[in-house]
C-alpha cells in the first residue's frame, strides 16, 4: 500500500469534482491547506452532558461516584418525593446489574402509596429529577422517556410526570404524563412520549410507582424528538458548530484523553463510550465531574459525517499528561507511565479504532459500527495520538512504539503526533517535540498555546519556520486570554498570519470550544450557553468568517495599506493590521478578509484584475469598540453583511476594530 503524505493535507486545483468545474488558478498563488479551521471538541465545562448531547436527565444511570452524590445516596440532580405522605426507601445497589459498565441501579422500596385520609391530590412513592438545573420544553414539542424497569412481585404501575415545580409541599404543574405497567422480573426497556402543554425552563421528570412493592430503576431518560438531524444532539449548539463551516474536529481533548478524574489510571477508552447507552462505562472526568459517554465515539464520528468534517480522534500513548503530579507546565514533575510490556493493549486500540472507523462488516469491529446503524465506513483519515504531554525519554519510547506499529498494519493513516505543552520557539518540549517528528517522518505535529492578545497582535513565528521540513503544523489549541473585541481581532491578525503560511501550518482550532453558564472550568471559550439558547463571542464570529473562507491559494500581493511602507506580504511585528486573499478553486470563489485591530482608520488599495469576478460581491462586517464583547445580557458585536457593486481595483477605508470580508463569485 502507497502511503500517503502531508500533501493530502494540501489540496491541489485538480482535486475532485464539485458542483462547478474546478478553475485554474491565476498565476502568483501560493498552494495551502483548504482544512485550516475546525474545531476542537472537549468535554469541559459541561460541554456534552446538559450541553451538546441533548439528553435532559442528569445521572440517569445512577453512576455518580459516592463523592458526587447528594447526602440520601440516589444521586445529584434526584431527590425522593413522597406526594400524599407516602412512604418508601430508597437503596443504591450494584447487584444484577443491567451491564458490568453500568453497575449502579436505584432500587425503590414503596410501602405505603396514599395517605390513610382522603387526599385528592397526587399520590404514589418516588424520585424527581431536575435535570441540569432545570428542564428546558417547549409547548407542543414531544420527548421521548425511557428507563430500564425490573420488577418484584405484582406488576406496577408507574406515573412519569413532567411538571412545573410549584413550591415545597404541592404538587407540580402537569406538562405532561404517561403511566406506565412495570411486569418484567428482569431488567426491560420502557418508553414513552411526552407531548409539553407549555414552554417552560425549569420542569422536573417525576416517576411515581403507584403500587406497593420493590421495583429497581436504571437509565432514566427524557430525550427531545427534535434533535439535529436527528442524532441526539441539541439543535441550537450543533447549529452554532455547523454555522463555523468547520472541515475537521478533534476529540474528545484534551486532558479528558489522559484519564478520569480519579487520575491517569482511570483513563478515557474509546470502546466502552459504544454500543448500547446501557452498556457504556460512564467516568468522572479530569475536570471534575461526570461524563454519561451518552456522547461518545459513534456520535462523535456521526456528528462529523453530519457537518461533513474530517474526524480527528485523539487517543493516548501510555504516558499521563502535563497536568498530573503537580500541574501544568512543571519542569521535572513526575509522568505516569504504562510498562513497555504493556503498551500492546493501547497499540491495539488504536489499531482497532482504525478497523471501527474504516473496515467494512466482515471484519471484527467493522461489524461493531455496523450492527450500530452504519453500514458505511467512515472513512477516518486523522488519528491523533497524546496531548500536550512533556516530550520526555518515556513517552518517546512510547510514542515510536505505538508510531511504528500503526504505520505497519495502516500505512495510509495519518498521524497527528504532540509538541508538548506551551508551544513557543525555544520551549525545551517543543525543540523535542520537533526532533522525533522529524526522525519518524510524522505528518502533522499539534502546537498548543494560550497567551494574551499582545502576542496574537505581534507574533509572528511562522514566518520563521524552515520551509523544508517535510512535517506540517496543526494549532490544536490557542486563545487570547480574554474574549473582547480587541481580542477577537487579534486572533483573526494571527490566522492572517497562518493563512500566509498555511503551507506549513495546515489545520487549526479555537479552544475551548463550549462553556455551560454556571459550570465553566476555563475562559474564555468561544461559544457559551446556558437551557435556553447559545451566547456567541466575538472569537465565533471571526472563526466564522474564516471558515467560511477556506480555498486552496493565497495570495499576497493584491492588498496594500496605505501607510504600510514596508508592503504586506511580510508584515512587521509591530503592524496591528492585515489581510489575506485567498481562493477556492473548488468552488470558484474569491475571499479578500481585512483586519485592523487599531483605533485610527486605514485606507486600502485592492487590486483584484487578475481574478474573473462577477458583478456582485457580499461585504461582511464585524466591527465595534475595542472592549465591546458579548455575554449573557447583551451581544453588541455580531456581523453585518450587505450585497454590493463587485470593482476589480478600488480603494476602501477600514474602519477602527474592525474585520471585513469581502466575498466574489468568480
Amino acid at each position: 500500500m502507497k502511503r500517503i503524505t502531508i500533501t493530502a493535507c494540501l489540496m491541489a486545483a485538480t482535486l475532485g469534482l464539485n458542483a462547478q468545474k474546478p478553475m485554474n488558478a491565476p498565476k502568483g498563488g501560493k498552494a495551502i491547506s483548504d482544512e485550516l479551521i475546525g474545531i476542537f471538541f472537549e468535554d469541559i465545562s459541561s460541554s456534552a452532558d446538559g450541553g451538546l448531547y441533548a439528553e435532559l436527565i442528569q445521572n440517569g444511570s445512577f453512576e455518580y461516584s459516592p463523592a458526587e452524590r447528594d447526602g440520601w445516596g440516589a444521586g445529584t440532580a434526584w431527590k425522593q418525593i413522597r406526594p400524599g405522605h407516602s412512604l418508601g426507601t430508597l437503596e443504591v445497589r450494584k447487584d444484577n446489574s443491567i451491564h458490568p459498565n453500568n453497575p449502579t441501579y436505584l432500587r425503590l422500596y414503596a410501602e405505603r402509596v396514599k395517605e390513610y385520609y382522603d387526599y385528592t391530590g397526587w399520590k404514589g412513592f418516588g424520585i424527581e429529577n431536575e435535570g441540569f438545573k432545570g428542564i428546558s420544553v417547549k409547548a407542543g414539542a414531544k420527548y421521548n422517556f425511557s428507563a430500564f424497569f425490573r420488577n418484584t412481585g405484582v406488576a406496577k404501575q408507574v406515573r412519569i410526570v413532567l411538571g412545573i415545580p410549584q413550591g415545597w409541599g404541592k404538587d407540580p404543574k402537569l406538562l405532561a404524563e404517561a403511566t406506565i405497567t412495570a411486569d418484567s422480573k428482569d431488567w426491560k426497556k420502557y418508553e414513552a412520549v411526552l407531548t409539553a402543554q407549555e414552554d417552560c425552563k425549569n420542569a422536573v421528570l417525576q416517576i411515581l410507582v403507584l403500587n406497593t412493592g420493590v421495583l429497581d430503576i436504571d437509565m432514566v431518560s427524557l430525550m427531545p424528538q427534535d434533535t439535529y438531524k436527528g442524532h441526539g444532539l441539541r439543535k441550537d449548539l450543533a447549529q452554532a458548530l455547523a454555522d463555523l463551516q468547520p472541515k475537521f474536529m478533534r476529540f474528545p481533548g484534551g486532558c479528558v484523553v489522559h484519564g478520569g478524574g480519579d487520575g491517569f489510571w482511570d483513563t478515557y477508552r474509546w470502546k466502552t463510550t459504544i454500543g448500547p447507552k446501557e452498556q457504556r462505562r460512564g467516568l468522572k472526568n479530569t475536570w471534575g465531574y461526570h461524563q454519561s459517554m451518552g456522547l461518545g465515539y459513534y456520535e462523535y464520528f456521526q456528528f462529523c459525517e453530519d457537518l461533513n468534517m474530517e474526524p480527528l480522534p485523539i487517543l493516548p500513548c501510555g504516558v499521563s499528561c502535563q497536568g498530573t503530579n503537580g500541574g501544568w507546565g512543571m519542569k521535572n514533575q513526575a509522568q505516569d507511565v504504562v510498562p513497555m510490556s504493556e503498551m500492546d493493549e493501547w497499540v491495539q486500540d488504536a489499531l482497532d479504532l482504525i478497523e471501527w472507523a474504516n473496515g467494512d462488516a466482515s471484519t471484527k469491529w467493522g461489524r461493531v459500527r455496523a450492527e450500530a446503524g452504519h453500514p458505511k465506513p467512515f472513512s477516518l483519515k486523522y488519528l491523533g495520538i497524546g496531548n500536550e504531554e512533556r516530550i520526555s525519554p518515556e513517552f518517546c519510547e512510547r510514542f515510536r512504539y505505538m508510531y511504528k506499529k500503526i504505520m505497519e498494519k495502516y500505512p495510509n493513516i495519518i498521524i497527528v503526533g504532540t509538541a508538548g505543552p506551551g508551544s513557543h520557539p525555544g520551549n525545551p518540549d517543543l525543540e523535542n517535540g520537533w526532533k522525533l517528528a522529524e526522525e519518524l517522518g510524522m505528518p502533522i505535529i499539534d502546537e498548543h498555546y494560550y497567551e494574551k492578545r499582545d502576542y496574537f497582535l505581534s507574533s509572528r513565528q511562522y514566518d520563521k519556520y524552515p520551509r523544508n521540513r517535510k512535517t506540517k503544523v496543526y494549532l490544536g489549541e490557542y486563545a487570547a486570554k480574554d474574549k473582547k473585541l480587541i481580542d477577537a481581532l487579534a486572533e483573526g491578525l494571527y490566522l492572517l498570519h497562518v493563512e500566509r503560511n498555511a503551507d506549513i501550518v495546515c489545520m487549526t482550532s479555537y479552544a475551548p470550544l463550549f462553556a455551560k453558564k454556571d459550570a465553566t472550568n476555563w475562559n474564555p471559550d468561544m461559544i457559551y450557553f446556558d437551557n435556553e439558547r447559545p451566547y456567541l463571542t466575538c472569537s465565533y464570529y471571526v472563526q466564522q468568517l474564516f471558515g467560511q473562507s477556506s480555498g486552496q491559494y493565497y495570495y499576497g500581493d493584491c492588498v496594500k495599506f496605505e501607510d504600510d511602507k514596508a508592503g504586506v506580504e511580510q508584515p512587521q511585528a509591530d503592524v496591528h493590521y492585515g489581510q489575506s486573499v485567498i481562493l477556492n478553486v473548488k468552488t470558484r470563489k474569491l475571499y479578500v478578509k481585512l483586519v485592523n485591530a487599531t483605533d485610527k482608520e486605514k485606507e486600502v488599495d485592492i487590486n483584484l484584475s487578475r481574478f474573473p469576478i462577477k458583478k456582485r460581491c457580499v461585504k461582511t462586517v464585524l466591527s465595534g469598540k475595542a472592549d465591546d464583547e458579548n455575554n449573557y445580557e447583551a451581544q453588541p458585536i455580531a456581523p453585518k453583511k450587505e450585497t454590493i457593486k463587485a470593482e476589480k481595483k478600488f480603494d476602501m477605508d477600514l474602519e477602527p476594530y474592525s474585520m471585513v470580508m469581502l466575498e466574489y463569485q468568480l
